[in-house]
């Protein structure tokens, strides 16, 4: 009943307006994945009774996790599967296990595995990769440096040039259960050829191969779904750079424009574009991890226009041992006026626009703004949400860097 009432008002709001189409039913779906043993995974290892997580119904939208959505995505594939990550780790059984024996039973079957890995982290995390290779998926490593001085910090994949899914989730066995994370699954035929776009040119570029010289045309203007791409400079189209696409969002925005990022660092084009919204009299918030308050980190936030509200939401450690590079609120996404947002595997920092690979979504039409917009709510008025204390003297926590 509220889905349906949103799109009676959505439908009401733009009878004057130029018609855009929503995405089609099942077009689009936002994925999470929560910490355990916190209040935001509520639905547990398990279902809830209408099979959905408890906190997923409590935002409205009906949120699946990535664990129990990657294997029947891969498992679904006929003819292809096509993965670029920063790394893939896995470590005894966890949840990440099932996907990556659903890649096995893939190549077992005939679909075609590719799997483009970044160079400097296959060093560190080489047996999943070697795995892959010796069961027959085509495994490459992609130096991303040498092309633009970045790594591959892109994470989707798409399955027989028809589905596609990108967010903030590694190929990492902590993402699925110990960091907060959310990405999205997406059929808009548009951004599945755009992301497939970037895949083909990547794993030439990776093998000193000439990129290919078809690409595909880009979207209509009025799509309500665009795939945005990093960086600069190395991209098959340039009109999809995300960093202007960005800027012109935060223009856009009439009454709020909320952004959650793992880290936040000075880029002027955004700064810039959020201070304007504020002095025009949009609520800006940022919502950043606790490893923000790494001294270096930290005085960008410090820096910040008193009038962008800025909290900063920290996971609690899991139960037993420590976790490294694990246990902190990972997503990163925008969204203005509930109406428009970006799902991005990006962090707000120069260096993963201008030198590293990243993908986006933008979504322009259909449920999926308004259920950032409660992803968000939900995350900020939570009891893990604190307002940042510029003035005050806070010792970084317990943690280790992840990109």
């Amino acid at each position: 009943m509220k889905e349906r009432a949103w799109l009676l008002a959505a439908l009401l709001a733009c009878a004057h307006a130029p018609a855009v189409p929503p995405p089609s039913p099942g077009a689009l779906e936002l994925i999470e994945s929560e910490p355990v043993e916190t209040s935001l995974d509520d639905g547990g290892d398990g279902f809830a009774g209408d099979g959905r997580s408890a906190s997923a119904r409590s935002i409205g939208g009906g949120l699946r996790e990535a664990w129990q959505v990657w294997p029947k995505m891969i498992g679904s594939a006929q003819s292809s599967i096509d993965l670029a990550q920063f790394y893939v780790s896995d470590e005894g059984t966890s949840r990440l296990t099932p996907v990556i024996k659903a890649l096995e039973d893939a190549v077992k079957r005939g679909v075609r595995v590719r799997f483009l890995a970044d160079s400097g982290f296959a060093k560190t995390y080489p047996l999943v990769l070697e795995e892959l290779a010796g069961k027959g998926a085509q495994v490459v490593k992609y130096d991303v440096k040498k092309q633009s001085g970045g790594v591959l910090h892109a994470k989707y994949f798409v399955v027989d040039e028809k589905v596609g899914y990108l967010g903030s989730q590694n190929f990492d066995w902590r993402s699925l259960q110990h960091i907060q994370e959310l990405g999205v699954r997406f059929t808009e035929a548009h951004a599945v050829r755009a992301l497939e776009d970037v895949f083909e040119l990547d794993w030439a570029l990776a093998q000193g191969a000439k990129p290919p010289k078809s690409l595909a045309s880009p979207p209509p203007d009025e799509a309500p779904v665009t795939l945005l791409e990093d960086p600069r400079g190395l991209l098959p189209n340039d009109a999809r750079f995300e960093l202007p696409r960005l800027v012109s969002l935060i223009n856009s925005a009439r009454y709020t424009f909320r952004v959650q990022t793992l880290t936040y660092a000075e880029v002027p084009e955004l700064t810039q574009a959020m201070v304007r919204a504020a002095a025009r009299g949009v609520k800006v918030q940022l919502m950043t991890s606790d490893w923000e308050l790494r001294p270096k980190t930290a005085a960008a936030l410090k820096a910040l226009d008193p009038r962008i509200e800025v909290k900063i939401l920290a996971i609690p450690p899991a139960s037993g041992a420590f976790i490294p590079f694990a246990r902190v609120a990972h997503a990163k996404y925008c969204v203005a006026d509930g109406e428009r947002g970006v799902v991005s595997t990006s962090n707000w920092e120069r260096d993963y626009f201008e030198k590293s690979r990243n993908v986006a979504l933008l979504i322009e039409a259909g449920p999926v703004p308004k259920q950032l917009d409660q992803f968000f709510e939900r995350n900020w008025t939570s009891k893990y949400a604190a307002p940042f204390d510029k003035d005050g003297d806070r010792k970084p926590p317990r943690i280790s860097a992840l990109p």
